[in-house]
């Protein structure tokens, strides 16, 4: 479709090691080893046979992910020493192995993980697993890990039947005190916490401490004959559904999840892929959040991390903007964030990945508007329009605005702020992507 100028892509050659590409931090220390495992270079113990090994069937695919936002307050000093932290999350695409990606990027010193599981729950939202898939988790070999501050690990690849729609039990167990934990603070998912290692207890019944948080879970991947690769929608809180009904799985991106697996079983020609969401809320493109390392890493900045450094990614949607207009203390440049953008769009580009870009909604009645930003909005949504930002355009802001005010959101659409979208105005952006917008690839032309 829509193509930009002025920044060089390098070759279609390119494309053919996304699948390969290892997460990465930003200014990270240490490097990763490379390859499809993704580790990093850390110091371990002994090595032993991991008998859970899976076979080297299908494709490796994102199955769920969640952006590091920041520190959780209060745990500065102890983390979760002596806790298990039992992480829920929500996968639409199945697999036959799985793998995750553990985080201590807002660390301060090293986290020992001396134990981690993984397994499929026995229902939505409990902390009890399903008869027979309680499997450990190991890194390495080893079933501990040390991960330096600032640093994240993948672990060893573990055979489990991983059915499509489901929740599966993510849980670390932390001996050592480990200082700020790495967490993700708008879930909408509640998971569980219980004293001691219970990391591979079935039943949930000691997990009795409910928590609106994810904590060092970044990324779930699955073995999967289901998806050939992974969409990445990276955005602020309109992606990380931050007004959603919690537990229902209702952000956009879930909801466009089951319209492209829903299409692809009618039998629609549809490139098979999951999608995966790495949203924060009150994420900017430009702009950090207050801390060091920064909370809220602006989008430039993490998009190495939270976009390449994803498994297999074949599309990338990018709906930021909106907070660098409201969080500006002086009126927000339009041309600054449409560079942010086309910025962003040329990282991907560089790497074969496709690019799609949502307009930016309306927000008339929330506490931030003013008339000098609307017209920013609309000034940007105009360079978007043109065809002049992204490959290909959802437009957003057309799909949910009142259609007798177009600067405010349609009523049925609106959470009630005026700003973040109702479970059904959510169920209307997911309607209003063009799937056949997945088809194809970045272009390949300079």
């Amino acid at each position: 479709m829509t193509r930009r100028h002025g920044y060089a892509l390098l070759s279609a050659i390119i494309a053919l090691v996304v699948g390969l590409s290892a997460a990465i931090y930003a200014g990270a220390a240490a490097k990763d080893d490379g390859g499809d495992t993704g580790r990093s270079s850390l110091t371990r113990g002994g090595r032993p046979h991991n008998s859970a090994a899976p076979a080297s069937t299908g494709t490796w695919v994102g199955a769920w992910s969640a952006s590091p936002a920041g520190a959780e307050p209060g745990t500065e000093t102890e983390g979760y020493a002596g806790r298990s932290l039992r992480n829920v999350v929500h996968t639409a695409i199945g697999g036959t192995s799985a793998r995750v990606t553990l985080s201590n990027l807002y660390g301060q010193s090293a986290l020992t993980i001396g134990h981690a599981t993984i397994a499929v729950a026995a229902g939505s939202s409990t902390a009890s697993a399903a008869p027979t898939t309680m499997r450990r988790l190991t890194f390495d070999g080893a079933t501990a890990v040390v991960v330096p501050a600032g640093q994240q690990v993948l672990s060893d690849a573990v055979r489990i039947l991983v059915p499509h729609d489901s929740d599966l039990l993510v849980t670390t167990y932390s001996p050592t005190p480990s200082g700020p934990v790495t967490y993700h603070p708008h879930a909408r998912q509640l998971s569980y916490l219980a004293e001691g290692d219970l990391t591979e207890d079935v039943t949930g019944a000691a997990y009795t401490e409910q928590t609106p948080y994810w904590r060092y879970l970044t990324s779930l991947d699955v073995l999967s004959n289901d998806s050939d690769g992974t969409v990445v929608a990276f955005g602020d809180s309109l992606t990380d559904g931050i007004t959603s009904t919690v537990n229902t799985n209702r952000r956009w991106t879930d909801v466009l999840s089951e319209r492209l697996r829903t299409a692809i079983e009618s039998g629609r020609d549809l490139p098979r892929y999951s999608v995966v969401n790495e949203g924060i809320s009150g994420n900017q493109i430009l702009a950090d959040g207050l801390g060091r390392p920064a909370d809220n890493q602006n989008g430039l900045g993490r998009f190495p991390r939270d976009v390449l450094g994803r498994t297999n990614v074949k599309v990338v949607v990018i709906d930021l903007g909106v907070n660098d207009i409201l969080r500006n203390p002086r009126l927000a440049d339009p041309d600054k964030i449409t560079g942010g953008l086309r910025a962003l769009v040329g990282q991907a580009h560089a790497r074969g990945i496709k690019v799609i870009g949502a307009t930016l909604m309306p927000f008339q009645g929330h506490r931030g508007y003013t008339p000098a930003r609307e017209s920013v909005r609309q000034q940007v949504n105009a360079v978007i329009r043109a065809g002049k930002v992204f490959d290909e355009v959802v437009d957003f802001d057309r799909a949910l605005r009142d259609p007798f005010d177009p600067r405010r959101l349609r009523p049925e659409y609106d959470s009630g702020d005026h700003l973040h979208p109702s479970d059904k105005g959510y169920a209307r952006m997911a309607s209003a992507f063009d799937l056949n917008s997945l088809k194809g690839s970045a272009p390949a032309e300079l």
